[in-house]
């Protein structure tokens, strides 16, 4: 079962929550896809890539930076961006939970008074 205990050794749930809010856009889950395939990815080529203003994109870019899913390398005159090794993990250890909890077939079974 999934306890609070559980999810506390792993992260905070402020730590998941950012997490979860930094993954919410497609243009995000754009990114991270490219980026996954591509480490180093250059900020142009990304741009590129997703077809969004240069603009847009580097806001996208400042949110998962922020969030910590990936970081960036300044190499002058530009910045390489690449996954966060182990950044997901506490999101994924969530999503794990809930898929083991929500298997059990004794949960909430609502019995059929038919």
């Amino acid at each position: 079962m999934l306890s609070g205990t559980t999810l506390a050794k792993n992260a905070s749930d402020e730590q998941i929550a950012a997490l979860a809010k930094a993954l919410a856009h497609p243009a995000r889950l754009k990114i991270l896809a490219l980026l996954a395939r591509t480490p180093g990815c250059i900020g142009g080529d990304i741009v590129q890539a997703v077809g969004l203003a240069q603009s847009t994109v580097s806001e996208h870019l400042r949110i998962l930076k922020a969030a910590g899913v990936i970081e960036g390398q300044i190499d002058p005159p530009r910045v390489c961006y690449a996954l966060a090794p182990g950044a997901l993990a506490p999101l994924a250890a969530l999503i794990g939970a809930l898929e083991v909890a929500s298997s059990d077939p004794a949960c909430c079974v609502i019995p059929d008074n038919t």
